[in-house]
């Protein structure tokens, strides 16, 4: 998908034209609508085009580190041999944050989840990982480069789960033969429009079928834990450290929490661009008033990093009118994103009663957009959330008594037992629905 095309893959791009092509990339698609990333990758040799567009200038550049692109729906044979291969020394995972079989709060595997099962990504890894055991194949790192907290202990415990319906043997097996780094990575990667492919043959005469769109800035920081072979990250702007937790939860609940913040707000205003959200003084000092109120004071020391600097950054990134993001990719999967985002900041707010409205209005944001969109029969989402349909009931049952949103447990937890924070989600969806965006905002303390 693009967000790895924009950062793993150029990383090992990198490495390539700096003389490692030792490494390179085999992609692989578990879903059925890969299929035309699988067709339109083969057509182009592999290569796509990142158009890195800055505030001042926008750079170009043909990618090259894909190698080969496997789609493994429905017959996943081919990705089976491919994670055998003795050859292969990482498996990346970056299927978004909904694409887990992990219960949030518990953080145990899910066997009935949509995503487990012998056609999920996770099947698959596990059949591949079953074949390297059978062929000797030797040790191997399995690296998710997902927005999640903890990410390689949540992949590890996804695919210990999912290894045990093979038996104990492959489970004792990847615990021996197997490493799980975790990892924080972040670059701002917005869906790739028609417009992008037109002003790319239009200005530089590459017909590219996907080419990716990115900012500037990336970041990737991964734990030192590599069971084969290890990538020479010396050579590249990585940061190596043996504890990524402080920069994980400063990512999600700043960079990650500042985009679903303003994504429901500006969805219920009808702004399509993350740009022109941030152009209008409600919403970026909603989304500033958020970052250093609520989520900054909470957050652990993270070593070598301003946080007053790195939050004027992202400031800066969200505005970026070059970059092209869209408000309808930071709705998506929402039951998955808020609470890995948003919630832990109300969390720790309550713990030390300390300030949440601002948390508790993008919640409420959320829910009515879900509202709304039920209700007008409108296509504001713009991809299934894994309970779309639950989480939009909750939402409807919520008109005469918002507080019912709450009670939905699975995304929620035990929120809807905090007075502070119901009477603040309640105060919230009043005045969104009294007065609209800016008078809710307006009104926070």
């Amino acid at each position: 998908g693009g967000f790895h095309r924009s950062h793993l893959a150029t990383y090992i791009d990198e490495l390539c034209r700096n003389g490692h092509s030792d490494w390179g990339i085999v992609g692989c698609g578990v879903l059925a609508y890969d299929e035309q990333m699988a067709r339109v990758l083969d057509s182009q040799d592999h290569l796509y085009t990142l158009i890195e567009r800055g505030t001042d200038a926008t750079k170009v550049q043909i990618i090259g580190s894909i190698v080969d692109y496997l789609h493994a729906h429905p017959t996943p044979e081919a990705a089976i041999a491919q994670i055998a291969d003795p050859r292969t020394q990482i498996v990346s995972l970056t299927i978004t944050e909904g694409g887990y079989p992990i219960d949030d709060r518990s953080g145990d595997y899910l066997a009935d989840s949509r995503n487990a099962g012998p056609e999920s990504a996770f099947g698959v890894l596990v059949a591949g990982l079953a074949a390297r055991q059978q062929a000797n194949s030797g040790p191997v790192t399995i690296m998710s480069c997902d927005n999640i907290m903890a990410n390689g202990h949540v992949t590890q415990t996804a695919t210990l789960g999912e290894a045990a319906n093979h038996g104990p043997e492959l489970v004792e097996w990847i615990k021996a033969s197997a490493s799980f780094p975790n990892s924080m990575v972040d670059r701002i990667t917005p869906a790739t429009t028609e417009d992008d492919r037109d002003w790319l043959r239009q200005t530089h005469g590459i017909d590219d079928k996907w080419p990716v769109v990115a900012e500037p800035f990336r970041q990737w920081v991964i734990e030192d834990d590599f069971a084969g072979e290890r990538l020479p990250f010396e050579e590249l702007d990585v940061i190596v450290t043996d504890n990524v937790a402080p920069y994980e939860i400063m990512k999600l609940r700043l960079l990650n929490a500042g985009h679903s913040c303003l994504a429901y707000l500006a969805a219920l205003e009808g702004v399509a661009g993350v740009d022109q959200a941030m152009a209008r003084d409600d919403i970026r000092g909603f989304v500033k008033a958020f970052l250093h109120t609520e989520a900054k004071p909470v957050l652990p020391h993270v070593a070598g990093v301003d946080v007053d600097t790195y939050i004027d950054s992202l400031i800066e990134r969200f505005a970026n009118p070059n970059i092209g993001d869209q408000i309808s990719r930071l709705c998506i999967d929402g039951s998955a994103k808020l609470p890995k985002f948003i919630l832990p900041t109300a969390h720790a707010q309550l713990a030390v009663d300390g300030p949440l409205d601002h948390s508790a209005l993008a919640v409420a944001g959320w829910c009515e957009y879900l509202r709304s969109a039920a209700s007008h029969g409108s296509d504001l989402i713009a991809a299934s959330d894994p309970v779309l349909d639950v989480v939009t009931a909750y939402a409807v049952q919520s008109t005469d008594d918002p507080a019912h949103f709450l009670s939905y447990r699975e995304v929620f937890g035990d929120l809807a037992d905090s007075p502070r924070f119901v009477a603040a989600f309640t105060r919230a969806v009043g005045s969104l629905r009294d007065g609209g965006v800016s008078s809710a905002i307006g009104q926070l303390r």
